[in-house]
């Protein structure tokens, strides 16, 4: 009997980590979110709920206690999503020292640290592990109004690719890059109905990608099917973003 892995999805109760949670559980994994405050409610399919640990991924004192009490529970690790992280729309001009330390420290040390830890233990199991990094379309291109969060993300590339190469061929380590997604959220970032379709007809496949989406593509970099998928990133934003200068051009308009 093939036994369930364990996999520990940071954020993974709301927003794009509930998709990514809910994705592993279909697949019959024992998931373990983690996020600072209990949640309403928790992800399950067909019955099968995912666990919960309160933990502050910026603080050390948590990700040890996560950590250990992952170990105590299950006595293992075998995926970490790191997916925990985000920012607000702040012009870089009008953001303090502190909101940019901030950022970095929750997109990009933050997951840094987990991976460590993660590493660690993985090392020590005859099956490895996998270390999945939810990256962001904002490293790739300008990302006004969330500066740091897109420098951030640009770092957890270049980490993915680095990390790969230190910690083979026991661990793999990949990046899943989504573009826009919606989520409870996201009239926050796009605004109302009528804004959220009109920024989804910006994308050719006329829609934002949902958080199920999400989820499969982590769960197929995490699975063995990808398993020589290793310090790349996967970019999941529905064939990219039409480039402005089509729209203002005077000719080929087609």
């Amino acid at each position: 009997m093939t036994q369930r892995r364990i996999v520990l999805v940071t954020g993974g109760a709301k927003g794009v980590g509930r998709g990514i949670s809910a994705s592993f559980l279909a697949a019959g994994d024992v998931v373990v979110c983690c996020g600072r405050e209990a949640p309403e409610s928790l992800p399950s399919v067909e019955g099968r709920g995912a666990e919960f640990i309160a933990a502050d991924v910026r603080d050390s004192a948590a990700r040890d206690g996560l950590f250990d009490e992952i170990l105590r529970r299950h006595g293992r690790l075998d995926v970490l999503v790191n997916n925990a992280g985000g920012s607000p729309f702040v012009m870089a001009d009008k953001a303090s020292p502190r909101f940019h330390e901030s950022m970095i420290q929750l997109n990009l040390l933050a997951p840094l640290h987990l991976a460590q830890k993660a590493n660690a233990q993985m090392q020590q199991q005859d099956s490895g592990g996998v270390i999945v990094f939810v990256g962001s379309v904002s490293a790739l291109r300008p990302s006004p109004g969330s500066a740091a969060y897109g420098a951030a993300k640009a770092g957890v590339l270049n980490l993915v690719s680095s990390l790969a190469v230190e910690w083979a061929p026991k661990v793999r380590v990949v990046a899943v890059s989504p573009g826009m997604v919606r989520t409870e959220q996201s009239e926050l970032h796009y605004g109302d109905e009528a804004g959220i379709k009109a920024v989804a007809s910006t994308i050719p496949m006329q829609r934002l990608a949902e958080p199920g989406d999400v989820g499969d593509a982590c769960l197929w970099v995490a699975s063995k099917q990808a398993g020589y998928l290793s310090g790349t990133n996967l970019t999941l934003h529905g064939g990219g973003e039409r480039p402005a200068f089509l729209a203002a051009a005077s000719v080929n308009q087609g």
